[in-house]
């Protein structure tokens, strides 16, 4: 499968999961994979590979060390990146990792909104030629808590916000938990994410690197 053409993805190390007539799970490198076959012969085959503390050397087409984890090989030999997220900075009170691809040139920008309590924080993309790419909840981020409540009264029916699973995290009573977000440009659902692992794309245009960055990254 060709990581251009991913319509779906989980980042995991199991290339054989469990199955009715399959008991043993087989494993593999780590990667970005996308489901292959029926419900009795399923696979997850790779598209993409997690770079470890074993990658052999940082290519020279990157102007920086490829951090473990944060990084995508075309190859399991990890001889080919295909891109691999930055230092992290602070701008305005939010978390930037910015996204190169394998040559280093800027794609993309990753942006972890800060939390409006008793909601969490939320996350946006930014593509160039393209509206910013923002998690469901990212209209809570401004006004008060009265102006947020308002706004989830008024937006329940279209399902659009995890309230139960918001209130208590961020340093609340419950513990965080893993969560759906719905990813919107404008009025179009670009794409979903359960927890930091399973990316379903929606929009076509979006670069897959980009939704990849945010697993690599982690919802939290």
């Amino acid at each position: 499968m060709h990581w251009e053409r991913v319509r779906e993805f989980v980042i995991s190390d199991v290339e054989r999961p469990a199955t009715p007539t399959r008991s043993r799970i087989s494993r593999g490198p780590r990667a970005v994979r996308v489901a292959k076959g029926g419900k009795n012969d399923r696979v997850l085959a790779p598209c993409a590979y997690v770079a470890t503390s074993a990658t052999p050397r940082t290519p020279v087409s990157a102007p920086s060390p490829v951090a473990p984890g944060l990084a995508l090989f075309e190859d399991p030999d990890a001889s080919r990146l295909l891109c691999y997220v930055g230092e992290p900075r602070e701008v305005d009170g939010e978390r930037h990792h910015p996204v190169h691809d394998g040559r280093g040139l800027l794609i993309g920008t990753l942006r972890r909104i800060p939390p409006k309590r008793p909601f969490r924080h939320t996350w946006a993309i930014d593509q160039p030629g393209h509206s910013p790419i923002v998690g469901r909840n990212h209209w809570v981020a401004g006004g008060s808590s009265k102006d947020a409540l308002a706004r989830v009264a008024g937006r329940f029916a279209l399902g659009v916000l995890d309230a139960l699973a918001d209130f208590g995290a961020e340093g609340g009573d419950q513990p965080s938990k893993p969560r759906t977000l719905e990813w919107w440009a404008d009025d179009e659902v670009v794409m979903t994410s359960d927890g930091s692992e399973k990316v379903t794309v929606k929009a076509e245009w979006i670069d897959r690197r980009l939704a990849f960055a945010f697993a690599l990254v982690g919802d939290r």
